[in-house]
């Protein structure tokens, strides 16, 4: 018989038992600073899969052979401004051959220029000089517009289409002409969109035309977005597989970036336009207060605390010891117990009520500005206790929080209500006078407060207040543009979105996000193997990258240029599934997420342009790079985050679907990931659903709930923390929905819909000028409008008896 196996004790069974995904506690504070984009070079080397290195050397062939015929024994970098554009202009008459591999091979030549002409440069500054210069200069020749035609033609391709779908296996050849011209077309936007200080004025006017050329079309009908948009559900609903998914997504995200304007842009136009609505200047620059937060050290779980519970104390850091239990009344001298006023880095109820848990109960030395000395609680010297240095935040308090504390109010004090007034305060004690006056101290009406009660007022006064002055702004011809298939825009993306999570399975049925990774050839050798699993798995990554970053720039952007354009994207993403997808994006091992090495440093452009690559080893694909964290995915972590704040602030419909979902330990593990801004966003999302959770969670949860009141942005009379009445609170979700609905459709159909005889244009009563309109009239009449005159009007009698009956 076989003999049972022993059983692993103490340790070893909590160790055995811990979930893959809870990752590791011991991450350090990570150096990262959140913004628009990554690095001028890292983001053009993202455009590249490594696949695609071989075709680099091609284009460079195709311009080499060309240009030393039409320039020989020159250089590029040799010749005058005036030379480069003759050339220029040669390959775009190139363009118009009917010929389709001659064609290939100019635009071949034009991605080499577009590509900063690396085989004449000796290091890659001069590569990405060069890329940015010649960018320049072909969109000042016209190559973006011809691009566009070209690329025009491609997408309406039918025979590259039926040939694709007829395929077994969809690889990099099925895409290459689409993915030369939406490289050459990238690389122009992406290099003159980045400003830099030695760019002279030409640059910058060119810069600005440029964005008015991508903003406000001239000759299409629609901006350039919209047709990358359309792209985007053409692949997802299956007719044009081969697209390639990657580009046209970095493409898209970098062309809303440049047009609509990127974080710092969106804040300076939330400073003017609350100066033009009349609104009290913004309490603070929200970029500025979080690059400025530190991070704190993540809650732990169960079997963690009995794991350190069962090491030595000598294990323990030699500048503390272990202390029993303490009571709360000794910890309160220890460091004012105020959960409002502790430090960020502080110790609070939770580390010691879990007897100096590892990592939570020592003191960390990085994130205190005052360092306490280990001596009995009792006997601690007043002036050496950390005081805290305020909170981050301005508090905020809206109208609707004032109106309901004056009700309660008055309801007890009185025994009646004043509806929304919130002046008269009579017959009130005097403490409730004192808290009116803090509450309107900190009172915010937003942007969005002011648009939803114009439309209000528009919508019960359309005759009065007549039409609505709406500025021409990129965001709003963009959403005009997008509105009558925004839905399906919605779920093809969130669908690549799902398809690109390394939380997915594969599925039969999910869409192929690879067909422009996969070579023509698969690999042979577990040499090719690694290395094309590494190249998938950041394909992957960066298409996250792309849709989180866009999807987070159109909901801002729509939100300040209008409150229902915002609701309008955010109820079809919800509807989409898009708050379960993020939940299940959360719940992987977001540690290794984030320090996921999936690049080779020595493949990436414009590295591997100018310098000769070693020989691939297993070691050397496996070692990656030395960065601390992988900065896409962190970024695109935080993104994600910022995507489910917005979708679930102020809906207690979508909060109970973070309730539903169980939505908290997933958010608490992502807890473990030392980044100020990724655990701001992650406690705003824990907040909002605190009172749903129970008693018991908040009691086992205290250093996250100190943590929330540390970090987070204090609403003042908000009772997040106690769930009061909670299960007494009617809330009808579906209807908040639905009326949510009703409003969206109410503004899309008063700005949108122009019916041409609507039940508002004019009358004309005047006789003479209605019978002395010119009618058009068919050709025929003339023929036979005598016998029109006879049949109805001559040979009908008039009965004028019946015009007193009508009376």
């Amino acid at each position: 018989q076989p003999q049972p196996q022993p059983q692993p004790k103490g340790r070893e069974l909590f160790r055995s038992q811990r979930k893959e995904s809870e990752g590791s506690v011991d991450c350090p504070n990570l150096e990262f600073e959140y913004g628009d984009a990554d690095g001028h070079g890292a983001e053009l080397a993202e455009l590249y899969s490594y696949t695609e290195e071989p075709e680099l050397s091609h284009n460079r062939r195709c311009f080499e052979e060309d240009f030393h015929t039409q320039v020989p024994d020159r250089r590029w970098l040799e010749l005058d401004r005036a030379q480069q554009k003759a050339y220029i202009m040669h390959l775009l008459d190139g363009l118009e051959v009917v010929n389709r591999d001659k064609r290939l091979r100019v635009a071949r030549a034009i991605l080499y220029l577009a590509q900063g002409v690396f085989g004449d440069c000796d290091n890659e500054g001069d590569v990405l000089h060069w890329s940015r210069h010649n960018s320049f200069l072909l969109y000042q020749l016209g190559t973006f517009s011809a691009f566009l035609e070209l690329l025009n033609m491609e997408i309406e391709n039918s025979q590259a289409c039926s040939s694709a779908l007829r395929k077994p296996a969809i690889s990099l050849a099925d895409s290459t002409e689409l993915r030369v011209l939406l490289s050459v077309m990238y690389l122009m936007v992406e290099n003159i969109r980045v400003e830099q200080e030695t760019d002279p004025p030409e640059w910058k006017t060119c810069r600005e035309t440029f964005r008015m050329e991508l903003s406000f079309p001239v000759h299409a009908e629609e901006p350039f977005a919209l047709l990358l948009f359309t792209m985007v559900t053409k692949f997802c609903s299956g007719h044009a597989p081969h697209f390639p998914m990657k580009k046209v997504l970095l493409l898209l995200w970098k062309v809303l970036l440049f047009t609509l304007g990127g974080f710092e842009a969106l804040q300076a136009m939330k400073v003017r336009r609350r100066e033009e609505l009349g609104l009290p200047p913004l309490p603070e620059d929200s970029i500025q207060v979080v690059r400025g937060m530190r991070a704190a050290s993540p809650p732990t779980y169960a079997i963690e605390l009995v794991e350190q519970q069962q090491q030595p104390q000598q294990q323990k850091r030699g500048h503390r010891s272990r202390r029993p239990l303490m009571k709360q009344d000794s910890l309160d001298i220890y460091n004012e117990r105020d959960p409002f006023k502790n430090d960020e880095g502080g110790v609070d109820e939770e580390e010691n009520d879990d007897v100096d848990s590892g990592i939570e109960g020592e003191l960390d030395l990085m994130e205190r500005d005052t360092i306490i000395p280990a001596m009995p609680a009792q006997r601690l010297p007043i002036e050496r206790v950390s005081f805290p240095k305020g909170l981050p935040w301005a508090p905020k308090v809206r109208q609707k929080d004032i109106e309901h504390f004056l009700e309660a109010s008055r309801n007890k004090f009185i025994g009646f209500t004043l509806g929304q007034d919130t002046e008269t305060l009579i017959g009130l004690p005097r403490p409730i006078h004192e808290s009116v006056k803090t509450l309107k101290q900190h009172k915010y009406v937003s942007i969005s407060d002011v648009q939803i009660k114009n439309e209000e007022e528009l919508e019960k006064c359309p005759m009065s207040l007549g039409e609505e002055e709406v500025q021409e702004t990129p965001c709003e011809v963009l959403y005009r543009a997008m509105l009558y298939n925004l839905p399906q825009y919605m779920i093809a993306l969130l669908k690549i979105l799902l398809a690109a999570a390394p939380t997915s399975k594969a599925k039969t049925d999910s869409i192929n996000i690879l067909a422009d990774v996969l070579p023509e050839e698969m690999p042979i050798t577990v040499l090719q193997s690694m290395k094309l699993g590494i190249d998938v798995n950041r394909h992957k990554e960066i298409i996250v990258k792309s849709i989180s970053a866009l999807l987070l720039l159109l909901l801002k952007h729509f939100k300040l240029n209008h409150i229902y354009q915002f609701e309008y994207v955010s109820q079809h993403l919800v509807f989409a599934n898009c708050i379960p997808l993020i939940l299940k994006f959360f719940n992987q091992n977001i540690m290794s997420y984030i320090t996921a090495k999936n690049s080779i440093s020595v493949l990436d452009y414009p590295h591997c342009t100018v310098c000769d690559l070693p020989e691939l080893t297993a070691e050397s694909l496996e070692a990656g790079d030395n960065n601390q964290f992988c900065w896409r995915n962190l970024f695109s972590c935080i993104n994600l985050l910022r995507i489910l704040n917005k979708l679930t602030k102020w809906k207690h419909s979508r909060t109970m679907m973070l309730v539903v979902f169980k939505s908290a330990p997933i958010l608490k593990r992502a807890l473990k990931v030392k980044q100020a801004m990724m655990q701001l966003y992650v406690l705003k999302l824990l907040k909002i659903q605190t009172k749903y959770l129970g008693r018991q969670w908040r009691k086992s949860n205290m250093k996250t709930m100190s943590a929330i009141y540390q970090k987070v942005r204090h609403r003042l009379n908000d009772d997040w923390a106690y769930g009061n009445d909670i299960d007494a609170r009617p809330w009808d979700f579906q209807a908040e929905e639905c009326t949510l609905r009703a409003n969206i459709e109410a503004f899309n159909s008063r700005r949108y819909d122009k019916p041409q005889d609507s039940e508002f244009a004019p009358v004309d009563n005047c006789l003479q000028s209605v019978l002395g309109q010119r009618l058009e009239l068919p050709e025929d009449f003339h023929y036979s409008y005598e016998l029109w005159l006879e049949r109805e009007v001559f040979s009908q009698p008039i009965r004028w008896e019946e015009l007193l009956h009508c009376q």
